[in-house]
This record gives structure tokens, C-alpha cells and sequence, in this order.
């Protein structure tokens, strides 16, 4: 019974930070917030690198207050033609966009990884938090790794296209 107790509890605190992200997704959307966005970044500037870097920044930001699933649906319709104008392969950028917000999972305040596994560990959600700090840092390491040299990460849809 305190098993069933226990998982109910988990269960439902991150169904109530899904439900909340996907309602803030709607807001976003109705406000019509990603277009204006990405309206503002081509506005900064023309620069390829430049824009990759601010749409990184962005799904960061997004990965770590907003459930991955909602921010794909929310951005991928107005991030998509923007990337493929400064000339990024669409499935370089699937791949940056998957990285950038699975980073969001286990970076606070969402942090739905962390969540998760706090209660299961037993241990504090502030001490998983700083346990997580180096390999969030590796994280985004390899994400600007994978931004900036696309021909690692297109290597093999190159092979099997030819």
C-alpha cells in the first residue's frame, strides 16, 4: 500500500508540471510569442552562427520551463523555416532541437529528470540538482559540438542517401 501511495504521489506531481507546461504552450501559441521570436532574431542579425547561437539559447531556455513535447510542437513550426533559411540541414536541426531541450529535462526549475529521481534516491531535490551541474555542462558541450560541425552528425544520413 505505501508503495502504491508513493507512486501516486510522483505520479501525479509531474502529471501536474506536464499539464501546466502544455497550458503554458497554448498561452505561448495564442499570444503568438515563437513568432515574434523568431522575428526579433532575424532582425539582430543575418549571421548564420549568430542565429544558430540564439535559437540555442532559446530551446535551452525552453527545455528548462517548458515539457519537451509541448516546446517541439510550439517551436519546430516557426524555428524549422528560419534554420533551413540560414541554410541547416532539417535534420541537423531536429537534432539540435532534441538535445537542446532533453538538456532542459535535468536543468531546473522544471527539470522533470530531476524530479523523478529525487524521490526515488531518497536524497534532495537541491542535492541532484548540483550532482547534475558537470553533466550538464558536458551536455552543452557537445551540443555546440553538434550545432557547429553538422558533417558529424550528418555523416551517416549522408551515407544512406547516396
Amino acid at each position: 500500500m505505501s508503495i502504491l501511495l508513493e507512486t501516486s504521489v510522483l505520479t501525479g506531481t509531474i502529471l501536474i508540471i506536464l499539464a501546466m507546461a502544455h497550458l503554458f504552450g497554448w498561452i505561448l501559441a495564442a499570444e503568438t510569442v515563437p513568432e515574434i521570436i523568431a522575428n526579433a532574431m532575424t532582425s539582430i542579425t543575418n549571421n548564420p552562427i549568430i542565429i544558430l547561437l540564439l535559437i540555442n539559447l532559446l530551446l535551452l531556455f525552453l527545455g528548462t520551463i517548458m515539457e519537451t513535447l509541448a516546446a517541439i510542437i510550439l517551436m519546430t513550426p516557426i524555428l524549422l523555416p528560419l534554420a533551413q533559411t540560414i541554410g541547416i540541414d532539417p535534420i541537423h536541426f531536429g537534432i539540435i532541437m532534441t538535445v537542446n531541450l532533453n538538456i532542459g529535462l535535468a536543468t531546473p526549475p522544471l527539470g522533470v529528470c530531476l524530479l523523478v529521481a529525487s524521490p526515488i534516491a531518497d536524497v534532495s531535490l537541491e542535492k541532484i540538482a548540483l550532482s547534475a551541474v558537470p553533466f550538464l555542462l558536458a551536455s552543452i558541450a557537445v551540443l555546440f559540438i553538434i550545432s557547429y560541425m553538422p558533417q558529424l552528425v550528418l555523416f551517416l544520413p549522408n551515407l544512406l542517401m547516396q
